[in-house]
């Protein structure tokens, strides 16, 4: 009875994230990827993710900060963090959007449109974060209650 409602509530989670654009297909393209002997692939993924997405928030700050804004710079740590983002990772799907009008922004040397674009970068980063640790913590209890994690 626990696991199936423990599934349920993953497949309620998992459907809302694609519903309200916070994931895309390439979430799913991961988790195919997943098998037997490589079951923590996404959260490998995803952790990658993570860590690589806080430091370039971060730099992106510290750039913003500065007197002079090297543009070039911007948009080479928006674009690094659009990839980690869609295609080659998770598939955070709202980050990604974000990141191509944060790049526009750039493009136009616009510093105030820059600074709204990190902003809402950065909550929708954490979004996203906060939605897949809730989902790999879903994906934890499942298994420790004997079940499988249901495939999308």
């Amino acid at each position: 009875m626990e696991v199936s409602r423990l599934q349920r509530r993953y497949i309620d989670l998992i459907s809302t994230l694609f519903r309200e654009g916070i994931l895309d297909t390439q979430f799913t393209q991961l988790q195919q990827l997943q098998d037997e002997s490589n079951p923590d692939f996404v959260f490998e993924v995803a952790s990658l993710f993570f860590g690589d997405s806080e430091k370039l928030l971060n730099e992106l700050s510290r750039t913003l900060d500065q007197h002079v804004v090297d543009f070039n710079k911007i948009d080479a740590q928006v674009h690094q963090l659009k990839g980690s983002s869609a295609r080659n990772s998770v598939g955070a799907h709202r980050v990604t959007n974000v990141c191509l009008t944060f790049r526009s922004c750039c493009n136009e040397s616009n510093v105030e449109g820059c600074l709204n674009c990190l902003q809402q970068l950065k909550q929708e980063y954490y979004l996203v974060k906060s939605k897949l640790e809730a989902l790999f913590r879903l994906e934890q209890q499942i298994l420790a209650a004997g079940g499988s994690v249901p495939i999308m």
